[in-house]
């Protein structure tokens, strides 16, 4: 059984931050910002494109639901909102979960950057409207 399931399941202790009959909300144990809190269905599903729109519906309801509360309590001036697809794009735990990532200034602990990347945007386009 997957490390989610376990906490999901009470047999892990964790530091649940909102639970409703669908989902959990519960602090990730990395902290990378104060207050990183992951979102999980109850439902085991790997990951975003495996899952339902019904389940991804009930995420994405909670991440509203703790991303105002965590904005609230914490004070925090901005948030990352992310959900890795596979071990390629640094999904860890095969369970489907998004990041809430409080975001306090620039100094912060976690660095995002967006690189240019040389694309031929008509090609591409060609590609995905095939």
């Amino acid at each position: 059984m997957c490390v989610f399931c376990e906490i999901i399941n009470g047999n892990i202790p964790t530091n649940k931050v909102y639970e409703d009959d669908l989902t959990m909300a519960f602090l990730d144990l990395s902290q990378t910002t104060y207050g990183h809190t992951l979102v999980v269905p109850k439902k085991h599903v790997d990951n975003f494109w495996d899952a339902d729109q019904s389940t991804i519906d009930a995420v994405m309801h909670t991440v509203k639901t703790v991303s105002e509360l965590l904005k609230e309590k914490l004070h925090c001036e901005g948030m990352n909102i992310l959900t890795n697809i596979n071990p390629v794009a640094g999904q860890s735990v095969m369970h489907f979960h998004v990041h809430l990532i409080p975001r306090y200034g620039k100094d912060d602990t976690i660095k995002i950057e967006f690189s240019e990347n040389k694309v031929d945007t008509k090609a591409l386009m060609q590609t995905l409207t095939r």
